[in-house]
């Protein structure tokens, strides 16, 4: 008996269970077809439970057929099945060695790079640079040398006061800082006058140093010196150098032009879509749906997924669906005393956001016209500001009172 186990376990065998109502009638067909059964037990009126070979299993399928029952594996047994695991597990190992051979590969290139601090200068400027220097996606780590990065950048960006690179995992961080552009920063004790930085005329002077130049009523330019830091006096040999200070309050105008078409299409969606779908690896796209849109007129609508970002590793692989929805195009005529409205706040709410705290708006005036259809809104206001700003004195000035 011993024996007929150890055999049956090398060649392996499956427990089942047989539910019917002819169970006497299969066992006696299945020993008919020299198919071996052993451990039989009854479950209930219509179940048993048995073992058998595993080539015997097969054979019983002949059986099932002809006595309508039916028969489902309860657990694997034997040496092959053990085998079988072993060989699953072992390959599981193995692909996990080489899913860390291949994580480790991967983290040695950079797979992103991103640049912050910027906003005036354009991201592809700086992107530029690094290609010239082979720094882009794909890039190994090894070559990436982030003082020298960091001094190109800033020799060949004049706007660029500091420049730093960092490496974090797969991710480079350039991080920029632009200089400020604002009004020069004179010290008290450098001479200087308040010139004008737009046409205006005057309303109103206020001089704490320096000496007045222009009245009340006058018509300045750009440029024009408000206050003057120099200071003539017969008693003086040479004139005398101050930092002017003061306030020139002037009457100045800001002007914004809005065009809006009277006769407005818009896109109405007709329910029907399609949709493409591409995957990029690095900068390779291959295309996984793709045909001619069906539309004539249509908007699209992208998503792009993200499917490299492991954690640890992000690897440039993305899916992105492309959505077409078919639109009617829909002509309509705006009611035309509603635009003006509309537009009239717009310009207005555009100029004031060009306007600094300290301006005053004294009056408003909106003119319309219409051509071709198109509404031509032209918004004005009339703003008392101080238009002074400082500039230094690099030689001396003979100016007359």
């Amino acid at each position: 008996m011993l024996i007929i186990r150890i055999w049956n376990y090398f060649r392996g065998y499956v427990i089942i269970k047989i539910e019917g109502l002819t169970l006497e009638k299969f066992i006696n067909l299945a020993i008919a077809k020299n198919i071996l059964l052993w451990d039989i037990t009854r479950i209930d009126y219509t179940t048993l439970k048995a073992k058998v070979s595993i080539p015997g299993f097969k054979a019983l399928k002949d059986v099932v057929q002809k006595v309508g029952c039916r028969v489902s594996i309860i657990e694997k047994k034997g040496y092959p099945f053990f085998i079988s695991k072993f060989k699953y597990r072992k390959m599981l190992g193995i692909g996990l060695v080489l899913s860390i051979i291949v994580v480790i590969f991967f983290t040695s290139f950079i797979w992103s790079i991103e640049i912050v601090g910027n906003e005036r200068i354009k991201d592809d400027e700086i992107t530029k640079i690094l290609l010239s220097m082979k720094i882009k996606e794909g890039a190994r780590k090894s070559v990436v040398a982030k003082s020298e990065i960091s001094n190109m950048l800033l020799l060949k960006i004049q706007d660029l006061s500091y420049a730093s690179v960092e490496i974090h995992g797969t991710r480079m961080m350039v991080e920029v800082r632009e200089r400020n552009l604002g009004p020069e920063e004179i010290k008290e004790d450098i001479p200087c006058n308040i010139i004008a930085s737009k046409k205006a005329v005057i309303e109103k002077i206020i001089v704490k140093r320096g000496k007045a130049i222009v009245r009340e009523g006058e018509v300045v330019k750009e440029g024009d010196v408000l206050i003057s830091g120099t200071i003539n006096d017969e008693r003086m040999e040479s004139p005398l150098l101050v930092h002017s200070e003061g306030s020139v309050i002037a009457k100045t105008w800001y002007k914004e032009i809005i065009e809006e078409p009277i006769i407005k299409s818009i896109n109405e969606e007709t329910g029907k879509t399609f949709i493409t779908r591409e995957i990029k690896i690095g900068d390779k796209i291959i295309g996984l749906m793709s045909g001619e849109i069906p539309f004539k007129n249509y908007i699209e609508e992208k998503k792009v997924k993200e499917i490299g970002d492991l954690g640890i590793i992000k690897l440039p692989l993305s899916v992105t669906q492309h959505v077409f929805k078919e639109v009617k195009v829909i002509n309509i005529k705006q009611d035309i005393d509603a635009l003006k409205k509309t537009i009239a706040v717009r310009g207005t709410q555009q100029l004031m956001k060009k306007l600094s705290k300290e301006s005053s708006v004294i009056s408003k005036d909106v003119r319309y016209s219409i051509e071709d259809n198109i509404l031509i809104t032209e918004v004005i206001i009339e703003v008392n500001e101080d238009i002074g700003i400082k500039e230094r004195i690099t030689t001396l000035e003979n100016q007359e009172d």
